[in-house]
């Protein structure tokens, strides 16, 4: 269980894809099954105090000269199973996401253009080489997309209110294997289509959907809380079924009830708009 960080959590959610070690190459599988037995593996908060502390220089590193040689680690029916962090490629990613996010007199005050320049140049060389590559995680600040929830079942939640007395933050995940998450992905796209018109729902459960196709077909997936639970109140946390509300909503929708359907997508926006108006509550 990780202890509440003394540095500021963002409010991040993330998805997470293990996959077994046969996964890799044989040179980086030797790299993992040894890191897998390493009993001081760093926790994501430590991935995220590296990142803040990158901004603190004059000018800041936006994006890690090197690539992360940490991974996340769990074990699924006796396999290992990693998660690597590929923290410069999500560093690299993130700006691009920055750029269509913020106006540019505030991008300039957050990371210097010449900054912001270098990076966007070291990212196209890199892509050249590597056209292939993806992360193995995905983050969201201050929500989890509605299309994450798709993947996973009310039935896999996992929530830990934590100890406030003992520092030791709430807990709220889901974990499904890697088959469960794509056939469900199948049923609601199916479902969406022959209900809705083509919209940000439906784009962005095919996106999440072809990513998946990229990994081993036993991985894990797992939908990570992470930061957001310091943004929600602990009886507000406990009751948040989001997973639940989508699925009620895609059945709904599978046998033409829209007023059932619309009543759950309202307790989602609900939910998730009282969370993202805490963004710009100072």
């Amino acid at each position: 269980m990780p202890k509440v960080s003394s540095v500021i959590v963002p409010y991040a959610a993330y998805l997470r894809v293990y996959e077994p070690l046969a996964a890799f190459p044989d040179d980086e599988r030797a790299h993992w099954t040894r890191y897998a037995r390493r009993p001081d593996r760093p926790s994501y908060q430590d991935e995220l105090r590296r990142s803040l502390a990158d901004l603190l220089p004059t000018p800041p590193v936006a994006v890690p000269v090197h690539e992360s040689a940490e991974a996340f680690v769990t074990e699924v029916d006796g396999v290992v199973c990693v998660c690597p962090w590929r923290t410069r490629l999500r560093g690299w990613q993130a700006l691009v996401d920055l750029a269509e996010d913020f106006p540019e007199p505030v991008l300039d005050a957050l990371i210097p253009p010449v900054v912001r320049r270098q990076s966007a140049q070291d990212y196209e060389r890199w892509l050249e080489r590597n056209p292939d590559a993806r992360p193995w995680i995905r983050t969201a600040t201050w929500q989890v997309p509605i299309n994450w929830f798709v993947l996973v079942s009310d039935a896999e939640r996992e929530y830990d209110g934590g100890d406030g007395e003992r520092a030791v933050a709430p807990v709220l995940r889901y974990r499904t294997p890697m088959v469960q998450a794509r056939r469900r992905v199948a049923r609601g796209l199916r479902a969406l289509r022959e209900a809705v018109d083509e919209g940000p729902l439906i784009d962005g459960l095919v996106d999440v959907g072809r990513w998946l196709e990229e990994f081993h077909p036993r991985s894990l997936v797992e939908l990570d809380y992470g930061g957001l639970v310091h943004a929600l109140p602990a009886g507000e946390l406990e009751a948040d079924h989001s997973a639940a509300d989508v699925a009620e909503g895609i059945e709904a929708l599978r046998h033409g009830d829209g007023a059932a359907a619309g009543a759950a997508y309202g307790r989602l926006v609900e939910r998730w708009r009282a969370v993202r108006d805490r963004r710009s509550a100072n």
